[in-house]
């Protein structure tokens, strides 16, 4: 899955676990642990979806999603330790798309965002990309070249389906890191070509070839695609 969160809950472990999670199934995502950086994030940048805690320091979830509501229409999954059922009724009525209960379970979460990203109309991944020998299932963060798994960073994966999405097309270093990284590229940083010159090296490893050309004083696209 590859969208945007905003993950907002106080609790160091809990973030920790859910934003490993989550990039480690293609996302992007950025944190909040209370509701005052909550508030000033949403205001400051778009997501995708964004996950949050009800019992916040400072700015309640409650008060998070009635403000949001009046003035965006972002996805909501609420997840909390708040059982009672009119809680839930309200946080509904408030705007929130979902609501999950705490203790939850990570595959349990990633199935909802998706039901609700769905339902929100966000643009959906093709289901297989096929470029030579390579096989990638974008939905299920899996590639194969020849039938045989590939082992992908989250960076790594989004990198390589930028590539298969637009094999003909040639990508600037600042293309790459404003997609994948979500932010504006810093001349100096030499964060892409690490991140490609790992990926070049594992797809050599299983193809024999370099399947990802440098264009001179341009940037990066699939090899052998005209």
């Amino acid at each position: 899955m590859h969208a945007k969160i905003a993950l907002i809950e106080d609790e160091p472990d809990i973030r920790r676990i859910l934003r490993d999670f989550l990039e480690k199934n293609g996302c992007t995502v950025i944190e909040a642990p209370d509701g005052t950086a909550a508030s000033k994030l949403l205001a400051a940048e778009q997501f995708d979806l964004i996950l949050m805690d009800l019992m916040l320091p400072g700015i309640s979830g409650e008060q998070l999603i009635a403000a949001l509501r009046t003035h965006s229409d972002t996805p909501v999954i609420v997840i909390s330790a708040k059982s009672m059922l009119e809680t839930r009724l309200e946080v509904l009525r408030l705007g929130a798309d979902d609501y999950i209960l705490k203790p939850f379970d990570l595959n349990e979460v990633l199935v909802r965002m998706e039901v609700v990203l769905r339902r929100a109309g966000s643009p959906q991944l093709p289901e297989i990309l096929r470029c030579g020998g390579l096989t990638m299932y974008p939905a299920e963060n899996r590639v194969c070249w020849q039938n045989s798994p590939l082992s992908l960073t989250a960076k790594e994966f989004q990198l390589l389906l930028l590539f298969m999405e637009h094999p003909q097309k040639v990508y600037s270093k600042a293309n790459l890191y404003e997609s994948v990284w979500n932010a504006e590229y810093c001349y100096e940083d030499n964060t892409v070509s690490v991140h490609v010159s790992n990926l070049r090296a594992k797809l050599k490893k299983a193809a024999g070839c370099d399947l990802i050309e440098t264009v001179w004083g341009i940037g990066y696209r699939m090899k052998g695609v005209t």
